[in-house]
C-alpha cells in the first residue's frame, strides 16, 4: 500500500484548451434560446472540451430518459459548471450565468444541478453549513475536504491510504464501496494567525 503522505491541494482540473469556449450547446433548437455560451470570466482557460462533450452526451441521455426536454438553459448550466475550478454554491452560478447575460432563472439553476447530481455528473456538500456546496465530479478523482470552520475555506486534498482503507472495509464487510466521503473540519493557519494578531494587540 502506498504510505505517502497527504499532500493538500486546490482543485485544479486538467489543463483544457479554450477554443471550444463559446461552441455551440445542444438542445438549443428547441428553445431558440442562444446557442453560444461563454463561460463567465472567473471560469475562462479551465474547460475541457472534450471531456464537456461527453458529460453533455451523458446529460443528454439522462434527460432521455427521464423524458424532460433538452433545453439550451440546461446546457449552457452543465458548460459553465464544468468551466469552473474548485466548489460554488447556487448564487455564484446564477451570478456567472447573468454576467455572460444570459436570462436563466434560479428555478432553473436548482433543477438543473438537481438533475446532474442525481446522474452523478456534480458532486454536492453541505461542509457543516446550511448553504449547499457544489462542484463538478465527471472524470475528475476522488478526493476529501477540510474545511475551516472560522473561514469557511475549502482544501482538497488526495491521500492513496484512505483508498486503501476503503478497499480494505469493503472486503472485510463484504461490499461492495461506491464512493466515500470524507470531511475534516478545523482553523486554518490564516484564521490562527489572525486570532493571535489580535490576542497580542489586546492590552492585558
Amino acid at each position: 500500500m502506498n504510505t505517502s503522505p497527504a499532500v493538500p491541494h486546490k482543485h485544479q482540473p486538467p489543463a483544457a484548451p479554450v477554443d471550444g469556449v463559446g461552441q455551440e450547446v445542444g438542445g438549443s433548437s428547441e428553445t431558440g434560446y442562444a446557442a453560444k455560451h461563454t463561460p463567465s470570466a472567473a471560469s475562462q482557460g479551465s474547460l475541457n472540451t472534450d471531456k464537456l462533450e461527453e458529460v453533455k452526451k451523458l446529460f443528454t441521455a439522462h434527460l432521455e430518459n427521464k423524458g424532460l426536454r433538452k433545453t439550451g438553459e440546461r446546457y449552457a448550466i452543465l458548460e459553465e459548471i464544468y468551466a469552473r475550478s474548485g466548489h460554488f454554491d447556487v448564487e455564484e452560478l446564477y451570478a456567472g450565468m447573468k454576467e455572460r447575460g444570459l436570462q436563466v432563472s434560479r428555478a432553473t439553476v436548482y433543477n438543473t444541478l438537481d438533475l446532474l447530481v442525481e446522474q452523478g455528473l456534480v458532486s454536492k456538500h453541505q461542509f457543516g453549513r446550511n448553504l449547499a456546496q457544489y462542484e463538478k465530479s465527471y472524470g475528475y478523482r476522488q478526493h476529501d475536504h477540510v474545511i475551516c470552520t472560522e473561514c469557511h475555506k475549502v482544501v482538497e486534498f488526495c491521500d492513496p491510504r484512505i483508498h486503501g482503507i476503503q478497499t480494505m472495509v469493503g472486503e472485510l464487510l463484504n461490499f461492495h464501496i461506491l464512493h466515500h466521503s470524507l470531511n475534516l473540519y478545523g482553523i486554518c493557519g490564516d484564521c490562527r494567525a489572525q486570532a493571535a494578531a489580535r490576542s497580542s494587540a489586546t492590552p492585558a
